[in-house]
Protein backbone atom coordinates (compact mmCIF):
# COMPACT_ATOMS: atom_id res chain seq x y z
CA UNK A 1 0.00 0.00 0.00
CA UNK A 2 1.49 3.50 -1.37
CA UNK A 3 1.96 5.28 2.24
CA UNK A 4 0.28 8.71 0.63
CA UNK A 5 -2.96 6.47 -0.05
CA UNK A 6 -2.57 4.50 3.22
CA UNK A 7 -2.40 7.95 4.62
CA UNK A 8 -5.28 9.58 3.08
CA UNK A 9 -7.88 6.27 4.02
CA UNK A 10 -6.49 6.25 8.12
CA UNK A 11 -8.63 9.52 7.91
CA UNK A 12 -11.43 8.16 5.76
CA UNK A 13 -11.78 5.26 9.02
CA UNK A 14 -15.11 7.20 9.94
CA UNK A 15 -18.70 5.56 9.37
CA UNK A 16 -18.88 6.55 5.80
CA UNK A 17 -19.75 3.56 3.32
CA UNK A 18 -16.74 1.86 1.67
CA UNK A 19 -15.80 2.19 -2.03
CA UNK A 20 -12.88 0.23 -3.77
CA UNK A 21 -9.69 0.68 -2.25
CA UNK A 22 -7.80 0.06 1.22
CA UNK A 23 -8.99 1.65 4.69
CA UNK A 24 -7.72 1.16 8.35
CA UNK A 25 -10.71 0.74 11.07
CA UNK A 26 -10.56 0.73 14.47
CA UNK A 27 -13.40 -0.43 17.00
CA UNK A 28 -13.73 -0.97 20.96
CA UNK A 29 -13.81 -3.84 22.36
CA UNK A 30 -13.88 -4.56 26.03
CA UNK A 31 -12.36 -1.06 26.40
CA UNK A 32 -10.08 -0.89 24.52
CA UNK A 33 -9.13 -0.12 20.60
CA UNK A 34 -8.53 -2.75 18.56
CA UNK A 35 -8.11 -2.60 14.49
CA UNK A 36 -7.91 -3.94 10.92
CA UNK A 37 -7.21 -3.75 7.36
CA UNK A 38 -9.88 -3.66 4.63
CA UNK A 39 -9.36 -3.88 1.00
CA UNK A 40 -12.24 -3.26 -1.16
CA UNK A 41 -11.71 -4.99 -5.17
CA UNK A 42 -12.22 -2.50 -7.80
CA UNK A 43 -15.95 -4.05 -8.87
CA UNK A 44 -17.46 -3.54 -5.63
CA UNK A 45 -20.84 -1.60 -5.70
CA UNK A 46 -22.62 -0.62 -2.77
CA UNK A 47 -26.21 -2.08 -3.87
CA UNK A 48 -24.40 -5.25 -4.47
CA UNK A 49 -24.18 -7.90 -1.58
CA UNK A 50 -20.79 -8.79 -1.69
CA UNK A 51 -18.26 -12.09 -0.20
CA UNK A 52 -15.89 -11.15 2.72
CA UNK A 53 -12.54 -13.07 3.65
CA UNK A 54 -10.96 -12.74 6.73
CA UNK A 55 -7.50 -13.55 6.91
CA UNK A 56 -5.51 -13.51 10.24
CA UNK A 57 -1.75 -12.77 10.37
CA UNK A 58 0.84 -15.45 11.86
CA UNK A 59 2.26 -15.22 15.87
CA UNK A 60 4.59 -12.37 15.60
CA UNK A 61 3.49 -10.08 12.83
CA UNK A 62 0.98 -7.96 11.89
CA UNK A 63 -2.09 -7.28 9.55
CA UNK A 64 0.38 -5.39 6.61
CA UNK A 65 2.61 -8.16 6.59
CA UNK A 66 -0.26 -10.71 6.24
CA UNK A 67 -1.40 -8.46 2.99
CA UNK A 68 1.87 -9.28 1.88
CA UNK A 69 2.65 -12.80 2.98
CA UNK A 70 -0.82 -13.97 1.95
CA UNK A 71 -1.17 -12.10 -1.56
CA UNK A 72 -5.11 -12.14 -0.59
CA UNK A 73 -5.64 -8.51 -2.37
CA UNK A 74 -4.63 -9.65 -6.07
CA UNK A 75 -7.16 -12.28 -5.61
CA UNK A 76 -9.93 -10.32 -4.05
CA UNK A 77 -9.38 -7.70 -7.26
CA UNK A 78 -9.42 -10.90 -9.50
CA UNK A 79 -12.64 -12.46 -7.85
CA UNK A 80 -14.65 -9.50 -6.17
CA UNK A 81 -14.40 -10.16 -2.45
CA UNK A 82 -13.69 -7.89 0.46
CA UNK A 83 -10.32 -9.04 2.02
CA UNK A 84 -10.23 -8.18 5.49
CA UNK A 85 -7.46 -8.21 8.06
CA UNK A 86 -7.92 -8.25 11.75
CA UNK A 87 -4.93 -7.09 13.45
CA UNK A 88 -3.22 -8.93 17.08
CA UNK A 89 -2.52 -8.16 20.06
CA UNK A 90 1.25 -7.78 22.14
CA UNK A 91 3.32 -5.95 23.95
CA UNK A 92 5.47 -4.98 20.93
CA UNK A 93 3.46 -2.86 17.84
CA UNK A 94 4.55 -4.95 15.02
CA UNK A 95 4.52 -8.52 16.74
CA UNK A 96 1.39 -9.31 17.68
CA UNK A 97 -0.43 -12.76 18.22
CA UNK A 98 -4.04 -14.37 18.64
CA UNK A 99 -5.79 -16.08 21.34
CA UNK A 100 -6.57 -19.58 19.51
CA UNK A 101 -6.77 -21.67 22.63
CA UNK A 102 -3.14 -22.93 23.17
CA UNK A 103 -1.75 -20.26 21.55
CA UNK A 104 -0.26 -17.54 21.15
CA UNK A 105 2.20 -15.09 23.59
CA UNK A 106 0.12 -12.03 25.14
CA UNK A 107 -3.14 -12.98 23.78
CA UNK A 108 -3.07 -16.65 25.34
CA UNK A 109 -1.54 -15.32 28.52
CA UNK A 110 -4.02 -12.89 29.03
CA UNK A 111 -6.98 -14.65 27.69
CA UNK A 112 -7.55 -11.87 25.32
CA UNK A 113 -11.17 -12.30 23.71
CA UNK A 114 -10.38 -12.05 20.09
CA UNK A 115 -14.04 -14.02 19.50
CA UNK A 116 -15.49 -10.70 20.62
CA UNK A 117 -12.87 -8.43 18.49
CA UNK A 118 -14.31 -10.62 14.96
CA UNK A 119 -17.79 -10.23 15.89
CA UNK A 120 -17.11 -6.43 16.13
CA UNK A 121 -14.98 -6.44 13.25
CA UNK A 122 -18.05 -7.72 11.31
CA UNK A 123 -20.80 -5.45 12.55
CA UNK A 124 -18.45 -2.45 11.84
CA UNK A 125 -18.12 -3.29 8.35
CA UNK A 126 -21.49 -4.47 8.05
CA UNK A 127 -22.64 -0.82 9.20
CA UNK A 128 -19.83 0.55 6.16
CA UNK A 129 -20.26 -2.26 3.77
CA UNK A 130 -22.78 -4.21 1.74
CA UNK A 131 -21.32 -8.00 3.37
CA UNK A 132 -23.01 -10.81 2.12
CA UNK A 133 -23.91 -12.56 5.32
CA UNK A 134 -24.15 -15.75 3.71
CA UNK A 135 -20.42 -15.59 2.22
CA UNK A 136 -18.30 -14.56 5.63
CA UNK A 137 -14.74 -16.92 5.28
CA UNK A 138 -11.80 -17.17 7.02
CA UNK A 139 -8.67 -17.92 6.63
CA UNK A 140 -4.98 -17.20 8.71
CA UNK A 141 -1.08 -18.18 8.65
CA UNK A 142 0.17 -20.31 11.63
CA UNK A 143 -1.73 -18.95 14.73
CA UNK A 144 -4.05 -17.05 12.71
CA UNK A 145 -5.04 -20.27 11.01
CA UNK A 146 -5.69 -21.31 14.10
CA UNK A 147 -7.89 -18.61 14.92
CA UNK A 148 -9.87 -19.38 11.73
CA UNK A 149 -10.36 -22.56 13.38
CA UNK A 150 -11.82 -21.06 16.76
CA UNK A 151 -13.96 -18.36 15.15
CA UNK A 152 -15.88 -21.15 13.12
CA UNK A 153 -16.56 -23.48 16.26
CA UNK A 154 -17.29 -20.03 18.13
CA UNK A 155 -18.54 -18.07 15.52
CA UNK A 156 -20.10 -21.19 13.37
CA UNK A 157 -23.35 -18.27 13.04
CA UNK A 158 -21.07 -16.07 11.31
CA UNK A 159 -18.77 -17.50 9.42
CA UNK A 160 -19.52 -20.03 6.27
CA UNK A 161 -16.73 -21.74 6.04
CA UNK A 162 -12.81 -21.86 6.43
CA UNK A 163 -9.37 -22.52 5.13
CA UNK A 164 -6.82 -22.80 7.39
CA UNK A 165 -2.86 -23.28 5.97
CA UNK A 166 0.26 -24.17 8.49
CA UNK A 167 -2.02 -24.21 11.58
CA UNK A 168 -4.00 -26.70 13.59
CA UNK A 169 -6.58 -26.09 15.91
CA UNK A 170 -6.02 -24.63 19.55
CA UNK A 171 -8.73 -26.37 21.37
CA UNK A 172 -9.10 -30.18 22.08
CA UNK A 173 -13.08 -29.83 21.01
CA UNK A 174 -15.32 -27.96 18.30
CA UNK A 175 -18.29 -27.42 18.94
CA UNK A 176 -19.83 -24.92 15.81
CA UNK A 177 -23.65 -24.54 15.84
CA UNK A 178 -23.74 -25.65 12.42
CA UNK A 179 -22.02 -27.08 9.72
CA UNK A 180 -18.90 -25.52 8.60
CA UNK A 181 -16.68 -26.97 6.10
CA UNK A 182 -12.71 -26.76 6.12
CA UNK A 183 -10.19 -26.40 3.74
CA UNK A 184 -6.72 -27.27 5.51
CA UNK A 185 -3.23 -27.13 4.14
CA UNK A 186 -0.19 -28.04 5.77
CA UNK A 187 3.64 -29.46 4.95
CA UNK A 188 4.35 -32.23 6.14
CA UNK A 189 8.03 -30.91 7.08
CA UNK A 190 6.67 -27.72 8.41
CA UNK A 191 8.77 -27.38 11.37
CA UNK A 192 7.59 -24.53 13.43
CA UNK A 193 3.69 -26.52 13.63
CA UNK A 194 4.61 -29.78 13.00
CA UNK A 195 2.12 -32.09 10.89
CA UNK A 196 2.03 -35.02 14.08
CA UNK A 197 2.04 -32.11 16.51
CA UNK A 198 4.06 -31.39 19.77
CA UNK A 199 6.51 -28.36 19.80
CA UNK A 200 8.12 -26.70 16.50
CA UNK A 201 11.16 -24.55 15.86
CA UNK A 202 9.30 -21.42 17.23
CA UNK A 203 9.66 -18.95 19.98
CA UNK A 204 5.96 -19.78 21.43
CA UNK A 205 6.78 -22.73 23.24
CA UNK A 206 3.40 -24.10 22.48
CA UNK A 207 2.20 -28.15 22.34
CA UNK A 208 0.41 -28.27 19.20
CA UNK A 209 -2.01 -30.41 18.16
CA UNK A 210 -1.52 -32.68 15.27
CA UNK A 211 -3.25 -31.54 11.86
CA UNK A 212 -5.00 -35.42 12.08
CA UNK A 213 -6.57 -34.22 15.78
CA UNK A 214 -7.63 -31.10 13.46
CA UNK A 215 -9.29 -32.98 11.00
CA UNK A 216 -10.96 -35.70 12.86
CA UNK A 217 -12.35 -33.32 14.74
CA UNK A 218 -14.68 -30.92 11.99
CA UNK A 219 -15.34 -34.33 10.08
CA UNK A 220 -17.02 -35.72 13.37
CA UNK A 221 -18.95 -32.04 13.73
CA UNK A 222 -19.85 -31.99 10.47
CA UNK A 223 -20.81 -36.20 10.03
CA UNK A 224 -18.79 -36.43 6.55
CA UNK A 225 -17.72 -40.06 5.74
CA UNK A 226 -15.16 -41.21 7.62
CA UNK A 227 -13.35 -43.04 4.19
CA UNK A 228 -11.89 -40.18 2.72
CA UNK A 229 -11.53 -39.91 -1.21
CA UNK A 230 -7.77 -38.92 -1.54
CA UNK A 231 -6.30 -37.67 -4.86
CA UNK A 232 -2.48 -36.98 -5.87
CA UNK A 233 -2.80 -33.51 -7.53
CA UNK A 234 -0.31 -32.97 -11.05
CA UNK A 235 3.28 -32.03 -9.73
CA UNK A 236 3.42 -29.27 -11.90
CA UNK A 237 6.83 -27.78 -10.73
CA UNK A 238 10.11 -29.39 -9.71
CA UNK A 239 10.29 -27.72 -6.67
CA UNK A 240 11.14 -30.25 -4.27
CA UNK A 241 6.57 -30.88 -3.11
CA UNK A 242 4.24 -32.73 -4.26
CA UNK A 243 0.17 -32.03 -3.48
CA UNK A 244 -2.31 -34.56 -1.68
CA UNK A 245 -5.43 -33.84 -1.18
CA UNK A 246 -7.95 -35.92 0.66
CA UNK A 247 -11.51 -35.18 0.94
CA UNK A 248 -14.20 -36.27 3.97
CA UNK A 249 -17.80 -36.00 1.83
CA UNK A 250 -21.50 -35.88 2.47
CA UNK A 251 -21.51 -34.10 5.67
CA UNK A 252 -24.78 -32.06 7.18
CA UNK A 253 -25.83 -29.28 4.90
CA UNK A 254 -23.37 -30.09 2.64
CA UNK A 255 -20.06 -30.27 4.43
CA UNK A 256 -16.73 -31.10 3.24
CA UNK A 257 -13.63 -31.39 5.78
CA UNK A 258 -10.43 -31.49 3.19
CA UNK A 259 -6.75 -31.75 3.91
CA UNK A 260 -4.43 -30.38 1.25
CA UNK A 261 -1.44 -32.06 2.36
CA UNK A 262 2.06 -30.51 0.64
CA UNK A 263 5.11 -33.09 0.35
CA UNK A 264 7.74 -31.71 1.32
CA UNK A 265 6.72 -28.56 2.00
CA UNK A 266 7.15 -26.38 5.08
CA UNK A 267 5.36 -23.67 6.90
CA UNK A 268 4.51 -20.96 4.33
CA UNK A 269 1.61 -20.41 2.11
CA UNK A 270 1.24 -22.67 -1.24
CA UNK A 271 1.30 -20.73 -4.32
CA UNK A 272 3.63 -17.81 -2.42
CA UNK A 273 7.41 -17.78 -1.98
CA UNK A 274 8.55 -17.29 1.18
CA UNK A 275 10.25 -14.04 2.80
CA UNK A 276 12.49 -16.47 4.92
CA UNK A 277 14.29 -19.71 3.86
CA UNK A 278 14.19 -20.97 7.49
CA UNK A 279 10.37 -21.44 6.69
CA UNK A 280 10.89 -24.47 4.53
CA UNK A 281 9.93 -25.09 1.11
CA UNK A 282 6.40 -23.65 -0.74
CA UNK A 283 4.83 -25.47 -3.30
CA UNK A 284 4.28 -24.03 -6.38
CA UNK A 285 1.96 -26.76 -7.76
CA UNK A 286 -1.06 -25.23 -6.42
CA UNK A 287 -2.09 -21.70 -5.52
CA UNK A 288 -3.58 -21.90 -1.62
CA UNK A 289 -5.83 -18.76 -2.54
CA UNK A 290 -7.39 -19.95 -5.66
CA UNK A 291 -8.22 -23.32 -3.94
CA UNK A 292 -9.79 -22.13 -1.38
CA UNK A 293 -11.55 -19.45 -3.06
CA UNK A 294 -13.12 -22.25 -5.32
CA UNK A 295 -13.40 -24.20 -1.90
CA UNK A 296 -15.37 -20.83 -0.62
CA UNK A 297 -17.65 -20.49 -3.59
CA UNK A 298 -18.99 -24.27 -3.12
CA UNK A 299 -19.90 -23.92 0.62
CA UNK A 300 -21.68 -20.10 1.47
CA UNK A 301 -24.22 -21.05 4.75
CA UNK A 302 -27.51 -22.75 4.25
Amino acid sequence: MHVLAFVTLLLAADASPLSPGDYSRTVQVDGSERSYLVHVPPQYVAHSPTPVVLAFHGGGANARNMVGFSGLNQKADQSGFIAVYPEGTGRLERMLTFNAGNCCGQAAARNVDDVAFVRRVLDDLEGIANVDRRRVFATGMSNGAMMAYRIASEMSDRIAAIAPVSGPMGTKECRPGRAVSVMHFHGDADEFAPFPGGKGRGPSGTDFYSVDHSINAWVDANECKKSPRTTQLPDREKDGTTVKQVCYESGKEGAEVVLVVIEGGGHTWPGNEPRMRSLGVSTRDISANDMMWEFFQQHPMK
